[in-house]
């Protein structure tokens, strides 16, 4: 009898009580837990550091893209600002230039300024024409040229370059 009083104490972590020993496991648990080691934090932060390294140098270059987008699509406006100068002129491109282009079309930028693109060459002859667009990324030009066959040519500076470096001209070409 004397054996079981003791055993039915209250706070007794081995009591007769059937809920007791779920207690007692669990107050076991929450003393043995404690946070991350130095080594877990450490591969997380590495992981972290080698996601970033990979990430960042292609979200540089989308910037340079963007610019360089805004370039090209300047380009194409003035191809087609040209084929209607040539329309109104007998099918000539003669006396095109980047006056002639920004009056057909006022939205054709001609100088630098306000970080856009902007045209910085127009020339026809009587069966072909030349538009340059230059990007506000430094070096970054875009140029259709039509041939007097009637062929039409895309080329691009910088030259030979590819990846952030090329931004939207990857090897010449566009």
């Amino acid at each position: 009898m004397a054996l079981l009083s003791i055993r039915g104490q209250r706070g007794d972590p081995h009591r007769g009580s059937e809920d007791d020993p779920i207690l007692y496991r669990l107050r076991q648990c929450s003393k043995d837990e404690g946070g991350f080691t130095l080594i877990e934090l450490l591969a997380v932060i590495l992981i972290i550091g080698i996601l970033a390294a990979i990430a960042i140098p292609s979200f540089l270059s989308q910037k340079s893209k963007a610019t360089d987008s805004a370039a090209k699509e300047l380009a194409r406006t003035a191809q087609t600002t040209a084929e209607t100068y040539a329309t109104d002129h007998n099918g000539s491109y003669e006396g095109l230039s980047l006056e002639e282009l920004k009056k057909y079309e006022p939205t054709i930028q001609i100088t630098a300024g306000n970080g856009n693109a902007y045209l910085s060459v127009a020339k026809g002859t009587s069966a072909g024409f030349e538009v340059t667009a230059n990007s506000v990324t430094a070096l970054h030009t875009f140029t259709i040229k039509r041939e007097a066959n009637g062929e039409v040519k895309r080329s691009c500076t910088p030259l030979l370059k590819t990846g952030s470096e090329g931004g939207g001209c990857q090897n010449s070409t566009w």
